[in-house]
Parts: C-alpha cells; sequence; structure tokens
C-alpha cells in the first residue's frame, strides 16, 4: 500500500513536487501559509490542511520545501507540531548548508521522526520527468524503504550516502560550477558589447568552444582528485599560459571600465600559487590554494 505523504510549501517547486505524487497515485495533502495558492493542487485530488499539524498527522511522509532550513525550523519545531513527528519521516527538499542539514537530521532523530535530505537540481518542470535529478542524504533504510515514492519525483534521484549533508554539499559544488559559468558568461557579454562584438558571434564562438572548455573541467576534477597537479605528457593546460593571457583579459576590462570584482578574485588564486612555485606545473595545481589565506 502507498504511503500518505504531504508536502509543505506550495511555492512552484514544492507545488511540482505535489503535483508528481498525485500523477504517481499517492494520497498527497498540502499547506501552504498563503493558502490560495493550494487550489491549484486541491484541484488535482490534492488535500488541503488548514494547519502544518493537521497536514503531518495525516501523512506517514512529510515533504518540506520552503526558503530555508529556517523557515522549516518555524514550521515544524514548535511545540504544537514537533509532537507530532514521531514515527514519521520528514524528506527536506529546501535549499540549505551541510551543516543545516546535519543538525535538522539531529533534531528529527530526537523527535522520533527519520530524516532524508535533499537537493533538487531541477527547475519545477523537470519534475517528475526522467531527466528530474534530486541528490538525496540520510538513513539508507529510508531511502531503499521508499524508492518509489522518489523514484515518482524524478527519474535521476540519487541516494549519495548516510551523512545528512552530502546531498546540500554536492549541490553547493555543482552551483559553483553553475555559476562559474553564468559569471563567465556575463564577461563574456561585457566584453563583447565594449568591443562591439555581435552576441549572436558570442553564441556561436561558445557552442564552438563548450566541448572544449567542458573537457579542461573534467580533466582538472579528475587530476586533483588524483593528486597529479605537475605538469605531464597528459596536461592539457598549465599554469603559466591561462596566467599570460589573464593578463590581457585583465588590461582590457580595465581599459574599458569593465568591473572586475570577480576576475579580481581569479587573479588572487593565480598569484597565490606562482609564488608557492606552481607557474609550470598543471592548472589543477590551483586547487591546492582555494582555501582562505
Amino acid at each position: 500500500m502507498k504511503p500518505s505523504i504531504s508536502v509543505l510549501g506550495m511555492g512552484r517547486m514544492g507545488s511540482a513536487l505535489a503535483r508528481a505524487l498525485l500523477e504517481a497515485g499517492y494520497r498527497t495533502t498540502v499547506w501552504n501559509r498563503t493558502a490560495q495558492k493550494t487550489a491549484p493542487l486541491a484541484a488535482l485530488g490534492a488535500s488541503v490542511a488548514p494547519s502544518v499539524r493537521e497536514a503531518i498527522d495525516a501523512a506517514e511522509i512529510i515533504v518540506v520545501n520552503v526558503s530555508d532550513y529556517g523557515a522549516t525550523s518555524a514550521l515544524l519545531r514548535g511545540s504544537d507540531v514537533a509532537p507530532g513527528l514521531a514515527g514519521k519521516v520528514i524528506v527536506e527538499l529546501t535549499s540549505g548548508t551541510p551543516d543545516g542539514a546535519r543538525e535538522t537530521s539531529r533534531w528529527a532523530k530526537a523527535q522520533g521522526a527519520g530524516y532524508i535530505d535533499g537537493a533538487i537540481l531541477a527547475t519545477p518542470d523537470f519534475i517528475g520527468t526522467e531527466a528530474g535529478t534530486i541528490l538525496l542524504s540520510g538513513a539508507p533504510e529510508l531511502y531503499t524503504g521508499n524508492a518509489e515514492v522518489f523514484r515518482a519525483l524524478g527519474g535521476n534521484v540519487q541516494h549519495l550516502g548516510a551523512e545528512p549533508g552530502l546531498a546540500n554539499a554536492l549541490d553547493s559544488a555543482v552551483l559553483a560550477l553553475m555559476w562559474g559559468a553564468l559569471f563567465g558568461g556575463l564577461h563574456a557579454i561585457a566584453v563583447a558589447e565594449a568591443e562591439k562584438i555581435d552576441l549572436g558571434e558570442l553564441g556561436r564562438q561558445w557552442t564552438a568552444t563548450a566541448p572544449v572548455i567542458e573537457g579542461l573541467v573534467g580533466d582538472l576534477i579528475r587530476r586533483s582528485n588524483a593528486g597529479r597537479f605537475a605538469s605531464d605528457a597528459e596536461t592539457l593546460s598549465s599554469v603559466s599560459p591561462h596566467y599570460g593571457a589573464f593578463q590581457h583579459l585583465k588590461a582590457l576590462m580595465q581599459a574599458r571600465s569593465i568591473d572586475r570584482t570577480v576576475i579580481d578574485g581569479y587573479d588572487v588564486i593565480f598569484r597565490r600559487a606562482i609564488a608557492a612555485g606552481h607557474l609550470h606545473d598543471d592548472f589543477a595545481a590551483l586547487s591546492q590554494f582555494m582555501r582562505a589565506a
């Protein structure tokens, strides 16, 4: 028999989660601080709980998708709500930090509840599809015992391990990759516009060079994992030519009054590595200098 599920938080993502559960045939209860946001889910067959405690009482699994862990705490830790969590499984799909996940897991255990922490690497339109990616961490038995529930949320749901902070830690790492690309895109647009380069041409060059960049990033991760920082026969790029080209970018941005806040941070990492004698080592050597000085 399928477990009953309550979803707390009916923003775009929370609504997508509830919709996917309903489509998979789960008895689903929804709650939101602003009640009118639950109306579209009610029209699809969800029950609407007038309070958080009633949502918890209605379900075996509690899925939380609100703004942050502070909001989760405000919903679940009140004296009228927390006692109802004993014997339930909390699935926290709110963005947060690894330490926040660990603390929430300890708190949930103290209430007699199971806890799975998760990070959604997808936009709402991917939820419930084969391409929907959700990272989970926490007690393996809770994951395996509810695998079909998680499978309803996305075809690429991955359990990373028992340590509850893993999902949010890996999420942060992946977001760092994404923001690196997005801020790089902003720099590229600013340079192109300053030099009167058509942005369509920039887009075409990105399409052409993206596989090269993807290969460089993959190599960087593999070499850092193996600790292979010295240049060798398989080195794709060393620090020296990168730093030389980087000086040209800095000069161009200075001349065209383009904000250098982000790339000045890159310069700090470059100079730290070079001062330590890594000018001619593989670019992966810079990974040793990412901790604050």
